[in-house]
């Protein structure tokens, strides 16, 4: 028998991200945004990981919008009984960055009151909950809503935050007092983003206040905010009483637990030198100018992230800690290193002493518009699970839209997908366990451990990290996919090689298994092929690069037990549907090209079933000159018309988009046909149209014509535009030419057709060229 894995002191908990924030009269939910509003089975997917305890929203703002005492128990009721026939005890939050219902505010002298009302209904009707958290994070959000003016109430200056804050403290002591009433034993787990601030010496006095001040709501709670405390006449300067700071020292409400969240950005360095940095960083506090900018972007050493937040909660309290969020906006490598790295602080902490009783997995289901800070559409950062399925709506702007619309329109019209379980899930189910994690990402270190993390003038000494594992392999070292994919495995800190077929020819089953042996990657990415659709109705070589290679490549992968990655055409479709292909319509290839792109689809699944084989089409994209998107802009610069089919309509690729997608479903393993399209379908005349106005050319020069005068020898499909019934995680036609653009204008667009004919080294060369250039535009 094999011994069983012993099981981490450190417990895994988990939880959504529940925020409903308010922005001027506009409520935003991130429980309609993400969908877990609407699905009840969601609390079957939380208990799946083996988590001991979920982070739970009971929240004020949706039980009661418009204010008063007539609750709508109705959501909550039916979640947490199933969270009770789960075994997954609940961490009871009643506000989240919110404000209240619309008849209250955080700066409302009857706010505490209030809340204290609420919390003393929802004990009363959920006696056995037994820890809770009355407001999240009240220092991070009294910043955002009484510092910065984001959020309501939109107060800006500092009397506004301390009343906030103030307030907030007060709220969570007397909804403490309300909850212990009713439950004497129920625990306080209190939450806040700690951060860290570091600086040159001449603003090390504002650096200081600002590392004080951070905790200042767990020093409220715990009674510290004394005669003694170091802000206690800034405290009095700025308008609160001496008999409200003397209620918090007479009669403290300490956490039970300390709940520590810090993000990758949460540590900022102060900086007096302003020519180091463009005027957007410039800023100040009356007295000094500087520059306030994430440490991870300046700082030589690198970040201290969970292990020193931890370790100088413990120290300061000698009170039990937990990580409350452990949460990263990036690629899934990137979302698995910053959880594994979470996770292994803890432990180390723990060793030392400290009483370190839990890791949360945070936004499970995703997040949407974090990158805005929640005050207009933004971008959804996936979870554990990942929710853009085909009915769910297409974009964040959708989401957001809907997660406002929801005080005036029933829930039920909003429809949601089945969340996509990601490389996540497989990770929080392993450390719960008390599994050594295995996926072959988790080798690397994280972005923010790295040296290309910088994107100013180092300060101090520059550590970092080196990337290190078994790498991807890349077939198709000349090809613009093949190169894409090897520049994005760099910037994502993916070992890889990039292979010419001098180094893997996939039509030759010793080159294969040569390759697979030497370099034993954990994974192959097949971007090589015969691309040229009228060649390949008279050029029988198509066959054996597009049909033959992929199978012989399969079969060896399946063997070896390697994930295999490999990319087909929406040429595989006959063009006779007037809507979107999505992967179970039957393939009609109308040329040669498209049979052996269907041929090779048949025999990659039939000898690996599990291999990940996406249907894409029509590539634009920033690094090379040959695509569509790039020769016409050249072309309509030059004063000359470009002439276009218009009867052949297609769905755009933006291809950094399109590899960042695949290589997280590679991470995911996830298998079969997908399609991988900007969301969007147009004529490859309507596409030269969009670039034209996007960079203010003569939208006339562009000529659309039948794709019979353009010289095309292959049937084309009238159209070809690609949807897909799985899940919508690619970006939109719109966003992906705003992208393009973004790209083009910061001068990345390099000559790079003389790339087709260099060696390998070579153009790994220039490839390291391109970087270090990016890295000094990006100085």
């Amino acid at each position: 028998m094999h011994a069983q894995p012993s099981r981490s002191p450190i417990a895994l908990w988990i939880g959504p991200e529940p925020t409903v924030n308010r922005v001027g009269d506009r409520y935003f939910d991130q429980l309609e945004a993400t969908g877990f509003a609407h699905r009840l089975d969601d609390i079957d997917r939380l208990a799946s990981l083996g988590a001991e305890r979920v982070r739970f929203p009971v929240l004020w703002e949706r039980a009661a919008p418009h204010g008063g005492e007539a609750f709508d128990w109705r959501w909550t009721d039916s979640r947490l009984k199933r969270l009770r026939e789960c075994g997954l005890k609940p961490i009871a939050g009643l506000v989240h960055h919110g404000s209240g219902p619309s008849d209250t505010s955080l700066l409302d002298p009857r706010f505490p009151e209030k809340l204290a009302r609420y919390a003393r209904a929802v004990a009363e009707r959920y006696p056995w909950i037994d820890a809770w958290t009355p407001i999240n994070e009240p220092l991070t959000t009294a910043r955002f809503a009484g510092l910065y003016g984001i959020w309501h109430p939109h107060g800006n200056d500092e009397r506004a935050f301390l009343r906030v804050l103030m307030n907030e403290l007060r709220a969570t002591v007397l909804a403490m007092r309300a909850v212990r009433d009713i439950i004497p034993h129920a625990q306080l787990v209190q939450t806040d983003d700690l951060g860290h601030v570091e600086s040159t010496p001449p603003l090390r006095y504002q650096a200081d206040f600002e590392n004080a001040r951070r905790w200042l709501g767990y020093d409220a709670l715990c009674g510290l905010v004394d005669d003694h405390h170091p802000l206690r006449k800034h405290l009095r300067a700025s308008g609160i009483t001496q008999a409200e700071l003397q209620a918090f020292v007479d009669e403290p409400c300490p956490p039970d637990i300390v709940g520590i969240n810090t993000y990758a950005t949460s540590e900022r360095f102060l900086d007096h030198r302003l020519d180091r940095y463009s005027k957007e960083l410039h800023g100040g506090n009356g007295q000094h100018a500087y520059a306030d900018i994430e440490k991870v972007r300046v700082m030589g050493r690198s970040i201290g992230g969970f292990e020193a937040r931890l370790r100088e909660a413990w120290q300061r309290y000698q009170r039990p800690v937990a990580i409350t969020e452990a949460h990263l906006g990036c690629t899934r490598e990137e979302q698995m290193r910053w959880l594994l790295e979470a996770w292994r602080a803890a432990e180390r902490v723990a060793k030392e002493g400290a009483d370190v009783r839990a890791v949360t997995v945070w936004s499970a289901f995703g997040a949407h518009s974090w990158n805005c800070l929640l005050t207009r559409p933004g971008h959804y950062e996936s979870g554990v699970w990942d929710v853009r399925g085909p009915d769910a709506s297409t974009t964040s702007a959708e989401a957001f839209e809907h997660s406002v619309r929801r005080r005036q329109q029933p829930s039920h019209e909003i429809a949601r997908a089945t969340p996509r379980e990601t490389a996540l899930a497989t990770l929080a189910r392993q450390l719960a366990r008390g599994e050594k994690p295995n996926h072959p990402v988790l080798t690397g270190c994280g972005w923010w451990r790295r040296h290309d993390r910088l994107h100013h003038p180092a300060h101090g000494r520059v550590y970092g990290r080196t990337v290190k594992g078994r790498p991807v392999l890349i077939i198709g070292a000349t090809g613009t996919l093949g190169r894409a994919c090897a520049r994005l495995c760099a910037l994502r800190g993916l070992p890889y090689r990039l292979l010419s077929r001098d180094e893997l020819d996939i039509a030759l089953p010793a080159s294969i298994d040569a390759a697979l042996k030497r370099w034993r990657p954990w994974a192959v990415i097949n971007t090589a092929g015969f691309v040229r659709v009228d060649d390949a109705e008279h050029d029988p070589r198509h066959w054996r690069e597009n049909a033959e290679g992929p199978a012989l490549l399969a079969q060896a992968c399946a063997t070896r037990k390697v994930q295999l990655l490999t990319f087909s055409t929406d040429l595989v479709f006959d063009g006779e549907q007037q809507r979107p292909y999505v992967e179970s319509d039957t393939p009609r290839p109308l040329n040669a090209y498209g049979a052996s792109k269907h041929a090779a689809e048949q025999r990659v699944l039939e000898a690996m079933p599990d291999a990940l084989v996406i249907r894409t089409a029509a590539f634009f994209g920033p690094w090379d000159r040959h695509n569509f998107v790039t020769a016409s802009l050249e072309r309509l610069r030059r004063g000359h018309a470009w002439h276009a089919a218009d009867d052949q309509v297609v769905s755009p690729t933006y291809v950094p988009d399109l590899v960042t997608a695949s290589i997280d479903l590679l991470i995911d393993a996830d298998g079969g046909c997908w399609h991988l399209v900007n969301q969007g379908a147009v004529s490859w005349a309507e596409l030269a149209r969009l670039a034209a106005r996007r960079a203010k050319l003569n939208v006339d020069l562009v000529e659309g014509v039948s794709g019979a005068t353009l010289g095309q020898v292959a049937r084309r499909p009238a159209y070809s535009a690609l949807s897909s019934e799985r899940a919508l995680i690619m970006p939109t036609l719109d966003a992906g030419l705003d992208r393009y653009f973004r790209e083009v204008m910061q001068g990345v667009l390099e000559p790079l057709e003389e790339r087709a004919e260099m060696s390998v080294p070579q153009a790994r060369a220039l490839e390291d060229a391109d970087e270090a250039l990016e890295k000094k535009r990006a100085a």
